[in-house]
């Protein structure tokens, strides 16, 4: 661990803060009459704020002696609030950590939590440190998890998950908590080395996130043995109070593909809860066009049109994550020594801020964004395009499996017998089968089967935007799936529609072919466009990015198509293995 790493300010630093209090250095920034949501007394107070460089210097009545090159803002009708904190990134869906948080602190989220698991499946510790460590420079602050497990039946998972590498990556000073324990039935069928990473995590104490969808309370118990701190699934006002009663810390998700906080709040109030505290906000890694309309600014408006009182709504966005996480001296509130991010909203019922103090840089005044993120060189994170030197054959189009993928949402697959005769080169519009492919990013392996569900006429889709990186051909002409491959070949990763042979619609991901290098307002428009035509081709489910991204996904039911070929999830076995090539 390198010494920069272990302390948030050096010693000269809090001596310059000190000085201004002395009245021998001016704050950089003077924040007067500012009407702030003070979290002590829960309530709005007026106070003059020093910014210090990225530190709150002082928070009261008093005005500094010094205030040569200070920049003085008059805060008078406006209100002021905690930068918002969001504990459930995943900042590798499409977007990019940079881009999101670029994009995200417009709308004053300036603390991501981030999941790290892109960054152990797509670079080694080495590099991936490094990035984590470039990204302390920019103006939102960069939390991570630590992940114990990859989501799927990959080949190495040993060696990508060895015992020294997450080590090393629960004691790095960035990292929050370990989790989300998407591989939790392995622990209660007696994984000791998961519970060991778990009790490590522990020991630094530092949290533990599960991920138990539809546990019952039973479950919910022996977890909070096994040591989780909090879970982001409950998708009922029951399944709320149940993980409340056990002890958890309750994030209350609204994503892409579980926009549950409108029904969560009107249960909750339902049951009778009226006490906020150990409720927090997530998106949970939406697709880009879902944060269209916000971040965790949109959920704070919800709340309150639900009827949670003003002041809890904020605080479940602020306050509440930083004493979770043990950041509450860092984060989450306006008050001397806390990091400066500060939002500057015009309504107190409307959490979207028309400017955003980030580490103490405006990020966004007077409803203009400011350009405050430096951009990033890629490549030299180790995160350059996809180099596909291999090329699809007509050997590798051959479907002979016995049965399919049948989608019954956007994320759940179900096995189904495969009726249709596939010895053909294309396959009839009249049904809503398609050929479909899982193929090795380096060429050595390929499972192939049949998927119901997804579209009736779409020619050939080809993504390297999977959770392992590795390539994903859908279509119901071959043909236009070489097409598709060939052009997201020479784009070094991205998802590319074909038909007829011309490509129709792409979207480039250079980053390993799992990221774009677009910004987050690009890429919400190219979304848009390849969810209509897949929608037009007759995709009927709510999320076509996420449907791509979890056809190898083993922590949901009920089959997946992996590394190690077609799995039975509830059964934990490989059906059929995949085929070298």
């Amino acid at each position: 661990m390198v010494l920069e790493q272990r302390y948030r300010w050096k010693n000269k630093h809090i001596r310059e803060q000190v000085s201004v209090l002395d009245g021998k250095q001016a704050p950089t920034i003077l924040l007067k009459n500012a009407r702030y949501l003070n979290q002590v007394f829960r309530k709005w107070m007026t106070a003059n704020i020093w910014v210090h460089e990225d530190r709150i210097v002082y928070v009261g009545e008093k005005l500094p002696e010094n205030t040569t090159d200070c920049e003085i803002v008059d805060c008078s009708g406006q209100f002021l609030v905690p930068g918002y904190i969001e504990p459930h990134a995943h900042p590798f869906h499409l977007y990019n950590p940079h881009s999101l948080a670029r994009y995200a602190s417009q709308f004053g989220t300036t603390t991501l939590i981030n999941d790290n698991m892109a960054l152990i499946l797509q670079l080694d510790k080495k590099k991936a440190f490094s990035l984590l460590r470039e990204l302390r420079s920019i103006p939102t602050t960069m939390y991570w998890w630590c992940r114990f497990d990859a989501q799927t039946e990959i080949l190495d998972e040993v060696d990508t998950f060895s015992h020294a590498d997450v080590k090393a990556w629960l004691e790095h000073d960035a990292v929050l908590q370990g989790g989300e324990l998407t591989g939790w039935p392995k622990l209660l069928d007696g994984d000791d080395m998961m519970l060991h990473w778990i009790q490590e995590a522990k020991r630094m104490r530092k949290k533990i996130e599960g991920h138990f969808p539809g546990a019952s309370e039973k479950t919910l118990a022996k977890m909070m043995l096994f040591g989780t701190d909090c879970d982001h699934e409950a998708i009922s006002g029951q399944e709320v109070y149940n993980r409340l009663m056990q002890g958890y810390m309750v994030s209350l998700r609204h994503s892409s593909i579980r926009p549950d906080l409108p029904v969560l709040l009107d249960e909750i109030h339902a049951l009778g809860i009226d006490q906020y505290d150990h409720f927090m906000f997530n998106t949970d890694g939406a697709s880009a066009s879902f944060y269209e309309q916000g971040i965790i600014d949109n959920l704070i408006r919800i709340a309150i049109e639900k009827g949670v009182p003003v002041i809890d709504a904020y605080n479940m966005a602020t306050i509440n994550v930083a004493r979770y996480y043990n950041l509450e001296y860092l984060h989450g509130n306006i008050a001397t020594g806390r990091v400066a991010n500060i939002n500057f909203l015009t309504d107190e019922k409307n959490p979207t801020p028309v400017s955003v103090l980030a580490k103490g840089q405006w990020v966004k005044k007077d409803g203009v964004s400011l350009d405050a993120f430096e951009k990033m060189d890629w490549e030299a994170q180790g995160l350059e395009p996809l180099n596909i030197d291999w090329e699809l054959t007509s050997d590798d189009l051959q479907f002979s499996m016995p049965f399919g993928i049948q989608m019954e949402s956007s994320v759940i697959t179900k096995p189904y017998s495969i009726s249709i005769d596939v010895n053909y080169e294309e396959l009839s519009p009249n049904h809503d089968e398609c050929f479909f492919m899982l193929m090795d990013k380096e060429g050595k392996w390929r499972i192939n089967t049949v998927v119901k569900g997804f579209a009736n006429n779409l020619p050939g889709l080809a993504s390297s935007y999977t959770n392992t990186g590795d390539i994903i051909l859908i279509g119901k002409n071959k043909s236009d799936m070489v097409s598709a491959f060939n052009r997201m070949k020479e784009l070094g990763g991205g998802i590319v529609i074909s038909e007829d042979e011309n490509i129709v619609l792409e979207i480039p991901l250079p980053l390993k072919g799992v990221m774009s290098n677009k910004p987050v307002e690009d890429l919400i428009e190219d979304e848009k466009k390849l969810s209509s035509y897949l929608v037009e081709r007759g995709y009927r489910f709510n999320d076509p990015i996420y449907s791509l991204l979890f056809f190898t996904s083993t922590h949901l039911p009920y089959i997946r198509v992996t590394q190690q070929g077609m799995y039975d999830v509830m059964n934990k076995m490989v059906l059929f293995p995949t085929i070298m090539r």
